[in-house]
């Protein structure tokens, strides 16, 4: 379990132990800092209580071995994940695609990537054969995957279709 305070700031307030319906955890991609968000608030720049970067910067995160379950499992926002390589040529030609989706799906939607070369652990946990391959994932549970590139209208599709319509 990890050990570090909840953060407390004028845009977040201190995490308590129940989920209630007027704030959402929201893990910082900086620090680790799991924040709690007023949902009325995820659109106001919401920083970390903890190194004060945003916590919805409108771009996909960067998760690796170390930081990827606790982004899943603790992050109240539905998150969705591009399993990629950086050789990968279908991953490359998605990522502009996957750049605007996150843009555009902010607040209410995180996007990520993981490079299954630096993180082949995560990568065989999920049984990713082949790459780009997308995991949406809701309240810590995988809810959908969808294997090979897509863009940009058929990735919000997807992305409406199995994750927001879920929330």
């Amino acid at each position: 379990m990890d050990s570090r305070p909840a953060a407390d700031s004028a845009n977040v307030g201190p995490q308590t132990g129940a989920r209630d319906r007027d704030s959402v955890r929201v893990v910082c991609a900086h620090c680790g800092t799991t924040n709690r968000v007023p949902v009325t608030r995820l659109a106001d720049g919401a920083k970390c209580g903890q190194c004060k970067q945003l916590l919805l910067p409108g771009r996909p995160i960067e998760l690796t071995g170390a930081t990827f379950d606790r982004q899943v499992a603790n992050s109240d926002l539905p998150l969705v994940v591009d399993f990629w390589a950086a050789w990968c040529g279908p991953c490359r030609m998605m990522a502009p695609a996957f750049e605007q989706a996150a843009a555009r799906l902010a607040p209410g939607v995180r996007l990520a990537k993981l490079d299954t070369e630096a993180a082949p652990d995560i990568a065989t946990r999920f049984g990713i054969r082949g790459i780009p391959t997308l995991i949406a994932f809701l309240n810590g549970r995988e809810v959908a995957r969808q294997s090979g590139a897509l863009d940009l209208p058929r990735l919000l599709d997807w992305i409406g279709t199995h994750v927001q319509s879920r929330r």
